[in-house]
């Protein structure tokens, strides 16, 4: 039941949402002083992101099931990059990023609710299948990766982002710069504004805003297509957006 006075109806709500609209798309907050945490960080992927934003000034810190395993892929990568265990990880860290095996999403998830409670999550697992034809995209019960995480996570912001990435080229030192967007899902812009900046830091790569998170089986699925080009060309390929 609302009432006259609910704020969703007062003139300063409207005011705010009429402001947000007109915003410039690309005036995006300063992230700098964020620590993020990526939990699969001792897998390529997570490896990959845990390097390239390192190695941009973010302050990083890698989880794993085992510590030592953490920490022995933080000395590594250097950069003043820490190793945790999941748990501790997840409690140090301000961002999340959850770069997990799909086999393993649901119950890490499960097992870090509390620590990640209150955290903005941003979930780059992407749901494949292989067979002798390829990769293929599997749906999840709840819609996709990232959906199944907001279900499991009541008390997270969670977002998609970071799916379409190169682990080769994330490693890769001699790599300057990684030129990509990153398509960013997410029910708040303020957090995908975040996620978007946190792109941003990477030379090269760009946070675009491609729906809410019910649009990210399309963005997580896509990736078998790119297995597929990258194995026909031999390439590493990205994504880049026109026109905007």
């Amino acid at each position: 039941m609302t009432t006259p006075d609910d704020d969703r109806f007062s003139p300063n709500a409207a005011t705010r949402a009429k402001a947000a609209l007109k915003r410039d798309p690309w005036d995006l907050p300063d992230v700098s002083g964020l620590v993020v945490g990526v939990l699969g960080g001792t897998g390529d992927q997570g490896r990959g992101l845990a390097y390239r934003l390192g190695r941009a000034g973010q302050k990083v810190i890698i989880g794993s099931r085992a510590a030592e395993r953490a920490q022995t892929a933080a000395g590594e990568l250097g950069l003043g990059i820490e190793g945790e265990e999941n748990a501790v990880c997840a409690r140090r860290s301000d961002v999340v990023i959850v770069a997990v095996p799909w086999e393993g999403h649901a119950k890490t998830l499960q097992a870090l609710r509390e620590e990640l409670a209150g955290k903005l999550v941003i979930d780059c697992v992407n749901p494949l299948g292989f067979d002798k034809k390829g990769a293929y995209a599997l749906k999840p019960e709840e819609g996709s990766a990232a959906e199944q995480a907001a279900a499991l996570l009541p008390g997270s912001r969670v977002t998609a982002a970071f799916h379409h990435l190169s682990a080769v080229l994330l490693q890769d030192p001699d790599t300057e710069q990684i030129d990509t967007d990153v398509m960013v899902l997410g029910e708040s812009r303020a957090d995908t504004d975040l996620v978007q900046a946190l792109a941003a830091r990477i030379p090269g790569m760009r946070g675009v805003f491609a729906g809410r998170l019910r649009n990210a089986h399309q963005v997580e699925s896509l990736v078998a297509n790119l297995i597929s080009v990258n194995r026909r060309y031999k390439a590493h390929a990205g994504l880049r957006v026109t026109d905007v």
